[in-house]
Order: C-alpha cells, then sequence, then structure tokens
C-alpha cells in the first residue's frame, strides 16, 4: 500500500470531491495509465476528477500533508510522457474544469478552464469575430491546460507564434495548495517577476494551472492554400528558404516527405501523387490584395525552385481537406507499424535541408524507417519511427537512432524538443541539450515551488 491508495487519503478525496469523482478500480486506472506516448505505461495509485478550483487546491494540499505525488492531466494527448503517473501517484484529471468564463471582445481576450478542448476556445473566439490562432495537430482532442503545460505550438507557429505568445494570465495551484495569480489583461506589465512564464512549458512540475486568460486577435479576412510537389527534399526546404527572403511570412508552411504523402494518401485518398519526395502546404492569410498578391508569388517562388506542380485550393471546401490532410500525418503513419513513435525536433531554417537529409541517412543506416513531417516554416521537423515494441532487436536501432537524429539537430544549433516537451521521453536528452548551468538554475526553481518534490516527480529530470 502507498500513501496514495491508503483508505484514509482516499476518504479525505472523497470529502473534498465527491465519492464518484475518486477513482481506484484497477480497470478505470488503465484508461490514466499512458498518453500518447508510445512504450510508456505506469497505473497510478488513484485519480480523482475534480470541478471547481477549490477542490484542486484542497487536494493540493492534502497531497502535500502526506507527500502523495501529484501527476496533473487534461486529454492526455501528450507525446513526451509528461502525463504517465508516477508509481504511486495520485493523477489530478481537469477534464471537468471545462468552462468558458468569459469572452472579453473590448480586451480582445478569453478566460478559460484548463479543460477546454483547444478547438472550442478557436470556435468560442470565431463566434466573436475573433481568432485564437495556435492549433497543435491535436486541436480537437487536446485541452488548452495540456497546451499552456507544454507550451504546444502547430502548424501557424511561423506567422502567430506558439501557446506562450498567447497567455495574458494564469490561475496556478501551487504545491502546498496555494493559489497563485500571476499576469493581467494589460498589454504591458512589467511589475515583477514575470512568474506566468515559468508556468507555460513547466509540464505541472511547479503547480497546477486552473484558469488561462488567452490573447486573441482580429480574424483575418481572405487566406489561399497552396499545394507543391517537389521530386527532390533540398527543392522543397530551398523554396521555404525563397519564400521567407522574398519578406513573405506564410502562416503555414508545412512539409511532408515520401514516406509520409504515401501513409496519408492510402489513409486520406485526397488524390495526392505517391513518387514525389517532399509536398509541402502554403498558406498565406490577410487583406485579400495582400493574399491575392503573395499566393501568386508563393506560386512563382516554389515553380522557380524546381516544384513540378503547384496546386491552388480552389474553395475553403478543398483548402481545408488539404489543412486536414496534413493533421491526418501521424495517424496515417500510425497504420503502417504496431509501434508509432513521433519525435520533434527544431533547427534553424537554413539548416532544414541538412536536417532533413541526416535523418535519412540516420534510418538507412541503422535500418528502420523514418517517416518525416512537420512546420518547415519555424524549422520543426517531426521524424517518425515505425517499429514494433515488441521486436527487443528493432526497438534497440530505433533508440540508436534516435539518439543521432537528437544529438545532429543540437550540433546544428538546434534543440530536441520544440513544441511535444521534455517529459519522460527526451529527459536523457536534456542536460547535452541545454548544458549544466541552466539545467541547475531549473532544479533551482524547482525546488523554490515544489520544495517536497510532489509535482510531476521524475519528469523533465531527476
Amino acid at each position: 500500500m502507498t500513501a496514495a491508495d491508503d483508505p484514509a487519503f482516499l476518504a479525505a478525496l472523497r470529502r473534498i470531491c465527491g465519492d464518484g469523482a475518486v477513482l481506484t478500480d484497477p480497470e478505470e486506472l488503465g484508461v490514466y495509465a499512458f498518453d500518447g506516448t508510445a512504450t510508456l505505461r505506469q497505473p497510478p495509485a488513484c485519480v480523482v476528477l475534480p470541478e471547481r478550483v477549490e477542490q484542486v487546491a484542497q487536494v493540493a494540499a492534502l497531497a502535500s500533508r502526506h507527500g502523495v505525488p501529484v501527476v496533473t492531466r487534461g486529454s492526455g494527448t501528450g507525446l513526451a510522457g509528461g502525463s504517465v503517473p508516477s508509481e504511486g501517484s495520485l493523477v489530478v484529471c481537469l477534464v471537468k474544469l471545462d468552462r468558458i468564463l468569459e469572452v472579453d471582445a473590448a480586451n480582445l481576450a478569453i478566460v478559460v478552464e484548463p479543460g477546454v478542448l483547444t478547438q472550442r476556445v478557436a470556435d468560442e473566439a470565431a463566434a466573436a469575430g475573433l481568432f485564437y490562432p495556435p492549433d497543435p495537430g491535436s486541436i480537437k482532442i487536446s485541452t488548452i491546460g495540456g497546451n499552456v503545460a507544454n507550451n504546444s505550438g502547430g502548424l501557424r507557429g511561423l506567422k502567430y507564434g506558439v501557446t506562450r505568445d498567447y497567455v495574458m494570465a494564469l490561475q496556478v495551484v501551487l504545491a502546498d495548495g496555494t493559489v497563485l495569480e500571476t499576469g493581467t489583461r494589460c498589454v504591458k506589465d512589467v511589475a515583477g517577476f514575470s512568474l506566468r512564464d515559468l508556468f507555460i512549458g513547466s509540464e505541472g512540475s511547479l503547480g497546477i494551472i486552473t484558469r488561462i486568460t488567452l490573447k486573441l486577435i482580429p480574424a483575418p479576412a481572405a487566406r489561399a492554400t497552396l499545394l507543391g510537389l517537389f521530386d527532390r527534399m533540398t527543392d522543397a526546404a530551398e523554396t521555404i528558404s525563397a519564400v521567407i527572403r522574398a519578406r513573405i511570412i506564410p502562416c503555414t508552411l508545412e512539409f511532408l516527405d515520401r514516406t509520409t504523402v504515401e501513409c496519408v494518401e492510402g489513409y486520406a485518398r485526397i488524390g495526392l501523387p505517391t513518387d514525389v519526395e517532399a509536398v509541402t502546404l502554403m498558406e498565406v492569410d490577410g487583406h485579400p490584395g495582400e493574399v491575392e498578391e503573395q499566393a501568386a508569388r508563393v506560386e512563382e517562388i516554389a515553380r522557380g525552385q524546381g516544384a513540378r506542380e503547384v496546386r491552388r485550393a480552389a474553395s475553403e471546401a478543398e483548402a481545408a481537406q488539404l489543412a486536414g490532410a496534413r493533421r491526418t500525418a501521424f495517424s496515417a503513419l500510425a497504420r503502417r507499424a504496431p509501434t508509432v513513435i513521433l519525435e520533434d525536433v527544431t533547427v534553424p531554417r537554413s539548416e532544414l535541408a541538412r536536417m532533413v537529409a541526416e535523418i535519412q541517412r540516420v534510418a538507412r543506416d541503422h535500418g528502420v524507417t523514418i517517416g518525416t513531417f512537420g512546420h518547415m516554416g519555424d524549422g520543426n521537423l517531426h521524424p517518425t519511427f515505425l517499429a514494433d515494441e515488441r521486436d527487443a532487436a528493432a526497438m534497440e536501432r530505433v533508440e540508436g537512432a534516435m539518439r543521432e537524429v537528437f544529438q545532429a539537430a543540437v550540433d546544428m544549433g538546434g534543440t530536441i524538443t520544440g513544441e511535444h516537451g521534455v517529459g519522460l521521453a527526451k529527459k536523457p536528452f536534456l542536460p547535452d541539450a541545454v548544458g549544466a548551468v541552466p539545467l541547475a538554475a531549473m532544479r533551482r526553481l524547482k525546488a523554490a515551488f515544489d520544495p517536497a518534490g510532489i509535482l510531476n516527480p521524475g519528469k523533465i529530470f531527476d
């Protein structure tokens, strides 16, 4: 028996949240044993589903007094093992804190609870004639609290930035149950340290996010979507660089390699040729006149860089279909193998072609299949390893290939994760990626906010 499944502890949880909000049945706990990361699984000791901030604070205080490790969870879509429970832990699942608290059109802001799905945030903004740009691939099922905890990116990151760029204020429950308010709805606010920014991307290791105020912007009036087909990956990468050099910042500059294209076409059936080495998805938005001019220039650049063909979506429905095909990349690749490990590395844009070539070399040298797609506009690549975790020798080759890919990204001035976070999966690679001094500073911050080390223990670093 652990502290988390002690009858007295469970009785106290039930008094706080109600009998139906505390799960202890092994079959129910199995649902919370994993997230979207392949090969990682650990059932928690118990799960609690609070519905109010006050309950979260009381649960945190109770766990602190009993020394029970706490793992916060939303929809469980993470891809670095960040919400995989630690042994003997209490999972605090926030999906029932799912209210839109306010749409403040006067201040271009929306206030939400962490269990609100990201797509719903975007839809609420759109209903008010506004725009919430961050759009992770899991937008339809991921929670906004998870997006903030991992500083999620998305397809529109090049032009509009990532989640951090839209967080104005947070309410956070600290390890001892104290409720912290940080940030305001002011455009400018430099009163003291920016505590808000410490929690964004902290992966639940510094506090439990319970309310989020997000910045909204006016919706673009028009957009145009183009698809470029390339016989050489280097031509696709050079097209991206040439578009940026032309002082055009598209909202989307995505790519899929041949392996991914084959899988997507087999899955989505939208008429993509499967004999190309790369497909680029390019979208510009803004004022109608500007969009028309930029779309024509992007098409001209792509053709000049050797595109076999450039297709322009003739309708919003076709544009949505093309963007949807990109969003299915992970699902499509997952049909090819029993185990699919979706990674993410980021390099300077100038190194994109070299990094893609390096991933292809690593795949050949280690005898593994890697499908690569991602956000070429901001240098964020998703090498996706297709394997079978039941085959120990194959998984050893995958691990060796993965290490080389991470090291190559760091050697090119990049990083081991652009948007998925560190969690458990990337933890062994963090010291080499960031260095001893930044890692020591992170440890001191962790100790200051969570001196007993009960919040998401074992994630990011030991």
